[in-house]
């Protein structure tokens, strides 16, 4: 399925950039990967800002390829799948990353945890 099928679906509306929002966009997500670094945030709240940088960025990818997420509940949803059909990039993708890196930390720091 395609961006323009997005738009049939009426998940996605034609949107014109500029310049001004996506440099907006772009420092929303640069202040938010800032912000998630703080000492004595929670987990959680770590993980919302860091989750808000991701969210900003992939909007930025999309609204450059001519696209805005229409009004819905699914908002945040179309904006992360949307990174596969924009930059090229997918969920799954980070996910394996991300275990990688994880078990990397967990073999360099908690081998025991691995079992055998």
């Amino acid at each position: 399925m395609s961006l323009r099928d997005w738009v049939a679906n009426r998940w996605l509306v034609e949107h014109q950039a500029t310049e001004d929002e996506i440099g907006d966009l772009l420092a929303l997500a640069d202040r938010d990967l800032k912000d998630c670094q703080a000492q004595g945030l929670s987990a959680d709240g770590k993980l919302r800002l860091a989750y808000n940088a991701a969210l900003q960025a992939a909007t930025a990818a999309l609204a450059a390829a001519g696209y805005r997420t229409g009004r819905g509940e699914a908002h945040h949803y179309c904006v992360i799948q949307s990174i596969a059909h924009t930059i090229g990039a997918e969920a799954a993708e980070f996910a394996r990353w991300l275990r990688r890196q994880v078990k990397d930390w967990l073999r360099a720091h908690h081998p025991a945890l691995l079992g055998k």
